[in-house]
């Protein structure tokens, strides 16, 4: 599966994957870490809270380990995976495309994609939010109604998430006036520039200081955890999320805690295939540099591996991880229980799939009809 979706993907890469060559296996780093002295990494935009990150700790890989570690920042879901998919990244630091990916949904429910078997070394936990202006005159959800909504092109791990957002009100996209940005930084300092009302996003984000103290202001809209209701319309576009207070980013503190909806983010992703020793390392890696990185940002110290090694995530965890996090007492007999259910339903995602294809070749089944024809498939092979 994964081979088809790298030659059909591999020539649209160009000149945007040539700096990632840099990923090819090269000099070790040291004896105490087999590790390449050069990598790559995808992950989002400059401006991001996913970048910010990836960049801190690519710092401390080069401090600790001399290692020079080299980021490919992308604003939409396929833009960071394909270079994953292409082996032209050693990892990625993604978001929830990671779930849409490994399920077959979305932007990944075609022909040219479908699930993929991807793996998690460490994910921390994060929030999301809707961003939007003091001047906006929103407040809450039900507000939105009328208002300007960010909206990227082939970000489903955004876009989803509005859906989800818009459903706790009761409201679809129907409710709000769509506004189209061409990745998630541009539709953040769109708030700023007065194009948009309201945007998703982490509260971490750099973006998001700057239109703190800006003139527009910047307001996050609560999630209220005891409406039920709501709650309940969310989750049931978006699985993934719970009710969790937050103290760290823009405008928030433990004196000042906002309640929002919690995921994993960034998630440092690979395929299972990915060399368990590589993947062991890699963890290893981050544990050992974390006091050079812990000091960065604020949310930085939630990638300790208590917090950062544990399920639940968008895919299960990798075995080389595994091994690593049991060497350092953190994996438990519930987490792998977890790991083992998620693997399972991949298992049983994938056989789906490639019955889906030879069906599709079978019955000539057109690509524009593939995705709804998948879906049903998919929804069967679950029910089963």
């Amino acid at each position: 599966m994964r081979n088809l979706v790298k030659k059909k993907i591999i020539l649209l890469l160009g000149a945007f994957l040539v700096l990632a060559l840099a990923a090819a296996p090269g000099a070790w780093a040291s004896d105490k870490l087999a590790m390449p002295k050069t990598m790559v990494w995808s992950c989002y935009d400059v401006g991001s809270s996913g970048y910010m990150q990836a960049s801190a700790i690519a710092d401390a890989f080069g401090k600790k380990f001399g290692m020079r570690i080299r980021l490919l920042p992308s604003g939409t879901s396929i833009g960071r995976l394909m270079p994953l998919t292409a082996n032209r990244v050693a990892c990625g630091f993604l978001a929830n495309e990671v779930y849409f990916a490994a399920e077959g949904l979305y932007d990944f429910a075609t022909v040219q994609w479908g699930p993929q078997d991807l793996r998690v070394i460490l994910a921390h936990p994060a929030t999301i939010a809707l961003a939007t202006t003091k001047d906006s005159g929103i407040k809450s959800f039900k507000d939105l109604k009328g208002k300007r909504v960010s909206y990227v092109p082939g970000a489903p791990t955004l876009n989803v998430k509005m859906d989800a957002f818009l459903a706790f009100a009761g409201l679809t996209w129907k409710d709000v006036k769509k506004v189209e940005f061409p990745s998630y930084a541009s539709s953040l300092k769109a708030l700023i520039e007065g194009k948009t009302d309201a945007s998703v996003t982490v509260t971490s984000a750099s973006i998001m200081y700057e239109l703190e103290t800006s003139s527009r202001g910047l307001y996050w809209i609560p999630f209220d955890p005891n409406d039920k209701a709501a709650w309940k319309r969310m989750t049931k576009v978006a699985p993934f999320l719970a009710p969790a207070q937050e103290t760290i980013g823009a405008g928030i503190s433990p004196e000042k805690p906002v309640w929002l909806a919690e995921y994993r983010y960034p998630m440092i992703t690979v395929y299972a295939d990915k060399d368990p020793n590589w993947v062991y390392n890699m963890a290893k890696a981050m544990d050992e540099s974390f006091d050079l990185y812990k000091d960065a940002h604020k949310v930085m110290p939630l990638w300790t591996l208590k917090k950062s090694g544990n399920p639940p995530a968008d895919a299960p965890f990798h075995e080389g991880a595994i091994r690593y996090l049991k060497e350092k007492g953190v994996w438990t007999a519930e987490a792998q229980a977890w790991n083992d259910a998620r693997v399972a339903h991949m298992k049983k995602l994938q056989a789906a799939w490639e019955k889906a294809l030879e069906e599709k070749t079978a019955k000539k089944i057109k690509e524009k009809a593939f995705e709804e024809f998948w879906l049903k498939i998919r929804t069967q092979a679950l029910a089963d």
